[in-house]
This record gives C-alpha cells, sequence and structure tokens, in this order.
C-alpha cells in the first residue's frame, strides 16, 4: 500500500491504521493509496536496500503522526524500535517489543523471527 504525505510517498511492508482513519471509497472499497500516514509503520530491511533510506522512510512517517515504527533487520536478528521524540531502541532475542498505544499485544523480538523464518516440511 502506498501511502502519500508531507510531500513524499512511502510503501511500507506494513502499515497499521485505526480504523477510523482507513479512507473509503465511495464504494466501500479500501484503496491502494492512502493520502494519510500510518499509525504504525514497520519495514523488514532486505539485503539490497540501504538502511538510511529505510530509516529515513520512519522518520518521515514519526514527523507526521505516526506513533510507531519497526526496522527489522533478519541478518543481523534484531529490531529497532522507533518512537516519536526518542531515539531509536535495540531490541534482540527475548525483548518484548513497543507497542501502538491503540494496541495491546506482548510479543518479543524472538516470536517474530519466528513468524519470518520459512518452516520446512
Amino acid at each position: 500500500m502506498r501511502c502519500t504525505f508531507g510531500g513524499r510517498s512511502i510503501v511500507p511492508d506494513a502499515a497499521v491504521f485505526i480504523w477510523e482513519r482507513i479512507p473509503f471509497e465511495a464504494d466501500g472499497e479500501v484503496p491502494n493509496t492512502f493520502e494519510i500516514y500510518p499509525d504504525w509503520t514497520v519495514e523488514i530491511l532486505l539485503p539490497e536496500q540501504r538502511a538510511t533510506k529505510v530509516i529515513s522512510n520512519i522518520l518521515h512517517c514519526l514527523k507526521h503522526g505516526t506513533q510507531l515504527g519497526w526496522l527489522i533487520d533478519p541478518e543481523e536478528r534484531l529490531i529497532l524500535a522507533f518512537l516519536p521524540g526518542q531515539e531509536p531502541i535495540e531490541l534482540t532475542s527475548s525483548d518484548c517489543l513497543p507497542t501502538p498505544k491503540f494496541l495491546t499485544l506482548d510479543l518479543t523480538v524472538e516470536q517474530v523471527f519466528r513468524w519470518l523464518t520459512p518452516t520446512r516440511n
């Protein structure tokens, strides 16, 4: 999903919006492009991506109202959590992840990486 706001467009790996902020089209469908910032943005760093570009996208979101950004680095097996007005928080292994104010969720870094690991039959 493309999010366009603050003079820039981003396509995060996951964008979460509070229900009341989701812009529905006249026919009740959800558009492919939102003209608003996400409430929570998640980026998974791929080997071919530049970390600075991905972090810049997260910071752009925070500047415009996003409550939380995660940068998931599968190679390093860590997650950086970005909150408005704070330094990034480095989280590994059994660390509990911060979640947005609108969501109650107990989740560790280890659990996220288990989801991202393909299962073998």
